[in-house]
């Protein structure tokens, strides 16, 4: 697979329409929602990913995101990394997949209110009883109830010292990266580029700016420069890009009314997001980097 850089175009809702339509039914199972442009990224992501199972992928900047759900739900054992702690993570998640702590401080073993505050006693019996159900039917069949399973890893991206070299097959990072600084950006590629495999790719996406690179922050997110982003990924001038349509690429995601249509709620509650206040007003948009590791 060769390096890409690429604005990510609307017209990945049609051409991904099959995958998004997966991500969106498991997105309401276990009752996700998404950020304004997340289909576009983690479809751009997915179609470059030529083997999900029996892999080994960090998802880079997890919290509890889509991605590493579907990934695992086709067989992929997955590195969940964050610096945020999901130690207390919520049972809709542990009684749908296999959920393991790298270390023991990663997750808590005590399930059975993880996630549940604020719920009534009621709720908190009938997930115990949905939990006993799963595992009795996972026991008579002896099958988990996915393929694959999470790994959580609550570690900052710069220092994955759990994390073996050339370990990983595939890093992938949906619009994470870009809460760091263009320096900070520099270590955390260096980190993630450290543990793949030789031919192994780091494929990530990023807010993207159409000359110089700008801090969003309503989202505390940076919108990078093609330039900057050629630097830090090492990509060569070679490699072509499409950030000569900026503008009329801009023009279209303003106008699409599948993304403006489907805001999530969560938009609609603060200022402080990619979406201030849930006004359809993108500022920017989204790039997709695809680094692959050089062979020895």
């Amino acid at each position: 697979m060769p390096d890409r850089i690429e604005l990510l175009p609307v017209s990945l809702l049609d051409s991904e329409r099959e995958r998004i339509n997966e991500l969106k039914q498991l997105a309401r199972r276990l009752k996700l929602e998404f950020g304004w442009h997340y289909l576009l990224d983690i479809s751009w992501i997915l179609s470059l990913v030529e083997q999900i199972s029996n892999r080994k992928i960090i998802d880079a900047g997890a919290g509890t995101g889509v991605i590493q759900w579907y990934l695992a739900e086709n067989g992929a054992e997955v590195i969940s990394v964050d610096r945020e702690s999901r130690k207390n993570l919520a049972s809709k998640f542990r009684r749908r997949f296999t959920v393991e702590g790298l270390r023991p401080e990663d997750l808590s073993s005590d399930t059975a209110f993880s996630g549940s505050t604020g719920k009534s006693l009621k709720s908190v019996a009938a997930d115990r009883l949905d939990r006993f159900r799963i595992s009795l039917g996972n026991f008579s069949s002896g099958e988990n109830s996915v393929a694959g399973r999470i790994l959580l890893y609550n570690q900052d991206l710069t220092n994955l010292l759990d994390i073996d070299d050339e370990s990983i097959d595939t890093v992938v990072a949906v619009s994470s990266l870009e809460h760091n600084s263009p320096e900070g950006l520099e270590h955390v590629v260096a980190e993630l580029m450290r543990v793949l495999k030789p031919g192994g790719e780091l494929l990530a996406t990023l807010g993207a700016s159409s000359d110089e690179a700008w801090f969003h922050e309503p989202s505390k997110g940076w919108c990078y420069s093609e330039a900057t982003l050629r630097r830090i990924f090492q990509i060569s001038s070679d490699t072509r890009s499409n950030f000569a349509e900026y503008d009329s690429l801009m023009e279209k995601l303003v106008d699409n009314k599948e993304l403006k249509d489907n805001l999530a709620s969560f938009y609609f509650k603060s200022g402080d997001n990619g979406m201030p206040w849930g006004e359809w007003k993108p500022e920017y948009q989204t790039v997709g980097v695809c680094k692959v590791k050089k062979e020895a």
